[in-house]
């Protein structure tokens, strides 16, 4: 196994999406590690204080390649990363290891026409948060004694598909903005492969979110990780599946509330007849009697999103996965 280092920078860093046809930013083995720089606020960096643009963010800023922007969204991502061996099929198994932010201010935006109340809030805000790294909070308002603790993930951590050009907004059974807050240090995430090498991309860093992401945005923030990617051949799944140091999670995504519930429950039902030995029937009481589904985001258009929380402590034994 090898450790690489991935800084950021207008070479490995893309804009808008996911594309198969970009050139790789870092080619590894299975089970090599990587420490990761990422960066947000592209489209935000002419209203952003001092202490929020660093050189290395300018130079991207102001000399970003045309070339690696492939979609519509707001999001820079770092990557593609390519793993040799990865076929379509297969499975990468991304460990996040550490995240941690890179700077101690982060923003948070509405966006017009976005957002669960876009008729309610129709005014753009843009707001920069200050981070207490020390402590580990935000203070928000600003003087208000309201204190958030600082849990910090990636919002995006996602693969390539056949797709010339897919947008950095919606998530899908590539990954992508999945904004999952349980997705933090010590987890891991498995995502189907759709192209050779996997070409997975990962930023959008959070520092705080609430499940919802309600206003559009978290506490977007640019982000330190160490992940490590194993290629495994010997999983079936089709659509993102995690496991936190507590829970295991499945995920479902629909341009309605319902419809993105119905299939995160689907999959939890699928995982439970695969890997705990039930029937659909048991599965599915057991869904009603000890599995916690909650809303990932009602903000990424058009995908809603639903994550079903499966107590790993509540199995007779371990599920290796």
């Amino acid at each position: 196994m090898t450790h690489h280092i991935l800084k950021a920078s207008c070479q490995t860093v893309h804009l808008g999406g996911f594309s198969h046809q970009l050139e790789p930013a870092l080619t590894i083995d299975s089970g090599d590690s990587i420490d990761v720089e990422t960066y947000t606020g592209f489209y935000v960096s002419d209203k952003a204080p001092p202490e929020f643009l660093t050189p290395e963010f300018l130079e991207i800023c102001q000399h970003f390649p045309p070339e690696r922007k492939v979609g519509t969204g707001p999001h820079l991502l770092t990557g593609p990363i390519y793993v040799k061996d990865a076929e379509p099929g297969d499975v990468l198994e991304v460990k996040l290891e550490a995240i941690s932010p890179r700077l101690p201010i982060g923003f948070n935006a509405i966006r017009p026409g976005w957002g669960a109340l876009p008729q309610q809030f129709t005014e753009p805000r843009l707001r920069f948060i200050p981070l207490d790294l020390d402590k580990g909070v935000a203070e928000f308002p600003t003087g208000s004694g309201i204190k958030i603790p600082l849990q910090p993930f990636f919002g995006i951590v996602g693969v390539a598909t056949e797709e010339t050009s897919r947008s950095s907004v919606p998530p899908g059974s590539y990954g992508g903005n999945i904004d999952n807050r349980e997705l933090q240090a010590g987890s891991r995430i498995f995502l189907p492969v759709f192209v050779p090498g996997g070409l997975l991309s990962i930023g959008d860093g959070h520092s705080a979110q609430g499940d919802g992401e309600i206003n559009v945005t978290a506490i977007e923030t640019s982000m330190n990780g160490t992940i490590q990617i194993n290629l495994r051949k010997d999983l079936p799944f089709i659509y993102p599946i995690a496991e936190t140091p507590t829970d295991i999670i499945t995920m479902g995504f629909g341009e309605t509330l319902d419809a993105a519930f119905e299939f995160a429950l689907t999959q939890m039902i699928t995982f439970l007849e695969r890997f705990a030995g039930l029937s659909a029937e048991e599965a599915y009481v057991l869904c009603s009697l000890a599995v916690n589904f909650h809303i990932t985001q009602v903000v990424n258009t058009p995908q809603k999103g639903v994550h079903g929380m499966l107590p790993k402590s509540i199995l007779p034994k371990a599920i290796q996965l």
